[in-house]
């Protein structure tokens, strides 16, 4: 099972990353300026994760396939790694999908 990690930015931001069991961070949220408003994005991506339909396939500017997970209203929650081709970020769509809906949380902000 995956799990999110919520962390701090530099510029006292919250994010979080949901990691594969492998430990790779599969998807990277935007900032949030409040804790709780970090953790309603995390479980916007567990709701969302769900549906493909969710997910928004694109290509960078350098040619890398990427994808964006959306939220019902349209609202951007999550964005993957470059991948180097279309199927890597297949995998990476499945691996969210597969991973999301029941990840534990971990707070890296009390330590």
């Amino acid at each position: 099972m995956g799990k999110f990690i919520i962390s701090k930015r530099t510029n006292d931001d919250y994010q979080f990353n949901l990691k594969a069991v492998n430990g790779q961070v599969i998807l990277t949220s935007q900032g949030y300026n409040s804790k709780a408003a970090c953790e309603n994005g995390i479980e916007s991506v567990k709701t969302n994760s769900k549906e493909d339909s969710k997910f928004e396939r694109k290509t960078s500017s350098n040619g890398k396939p990427f994808f964006n997970l959306k939220a019902g209203n349209g609202q951007i929650i999550g964005t993957s790694e470059m991948y180097e081709s279309e199927s890597g970020r297949e995998n990476g769509i499945e691996s969210v999908k597969n991973n999301a809906p029941d990840a534990s949380v971990e707070d890296e902000t009390n330590k």
